[in-house]
């Protein structure tokens, strides 16, 4: 079995680095871990390179799959997340009825802000937040926060969910997957789990699980929503955003003739 394990700096250079490694024969990995130490920085020049290489293939943009996870437009002009939240719910049946190719299921922060829970929507947002902020408050008293209690798994929360309250002291599952509505192997969602860890400094890092993920089509993409939505929850908590780690169970190098060229241009400018 053909695995891969890479790190980078930001996005672009751990993308990068991810898709080299899987320029052989074939172009496919499984178990792979791709760390991005600041997963809200990019390198413009390879952004731009990944645009016109979607656009070529009439491919989502960067920014709309990343609008999936985080809506960073809609963030930027709301007062906090729970204003987020409910701007987000309002639009939501219009960017379905505009794009039900892509939305007919629902996106992955409908699902994070309003999950149909079997008692009612559960916002999970709301939940990660606040359990941070009552932990960031233990720590200032003086009692040790949790490191480890902060969970966004992409299925149903389970009983651990009541009127949209995390009550367990060790986990807080953010779900996506529905169970037994989920049911259709290809497509939404392929996020299947995202974890919060909360570091002794006042940092907080995420690590998120994708059964599948294709590194052109989605996978700059996702990590770009990713690193918004977890430097949003840091600084609604009142913390530093960390590092970002994305995992596959199976990873696939579409549009592999362009990225090959791309990776030739980048390793030419840096001598690598």
């Amino acid at each position: 079995m053909r695995t891969i394990n890479v790190a980078g700096p930001d996005i672009s250079t751990a993308w990068l680095a991810a898709c080299r490694a899987m320029c052989g024969n074939p172009p496919v990995a499984y178990h792979t871990v791709v760390r991005i130490e600041n997963p809200l920085g990019e390198d413009p020049a390879v952004r731009s390179a990944v645009e016109r290489i979607l656009a070529a293939h009439g491919l989502q943009p960067v920014g709309t799959v990343a609008n999936t996870i985080f809506p960073a437009a809609v963030a930027r002009t709301s007062s906090d997340h729970l204003a987020l939240s409910r701007r987000y719910g309002a639009m939501l049946p219009t960017l379905q009825r505009l794009c039900p190719a892509q939305n007919d299921r629902g996106t992955y922060f409908g699902r994070l802000v309003a999950f149909p829970g079997a008692k009612g929507p559960v916002n999970q947002l709301d939940a990660i937040i606040t359990r941070l902020r009552s932990e960031v408050a233990k720590k200032g008293s003086g009692t040790g926060a949790l490191t480890a209690a902060y969970e966004a798994g992409f299925t149903d929360p389970g009983p651990e969910s009541t009127d949209g309250q995390m009550e367990s002291c060790v986990t807080a599952a953010v779900a996506v997957r529905v169970p037994g509505q989920d049911s259709r192997v290809p497509g939404f969602p392929c996020l299947s789990h995202c974890s919060f860890q909360l570091d002794r400094e006042g940092t907080l890092h995420a690590m998120a699980h994708y059964r599948s993920q294709l590194m052109v089509a989605r996978a700059y993409g996702n990590y770009t929503g990713l690193g918004q939505l977890l430097g949003y929850i840091a600084e609604q908590a009142g913390l530093r955003c960390g590092e970002l780690t994305v995992t596959a169970g199976y990873a696939q190098l579409d549009c592999r003739r362009d990225v090959s060229a791309l990776i030739s241009r980048a390793s030419a400018a840096t001598g690598t």
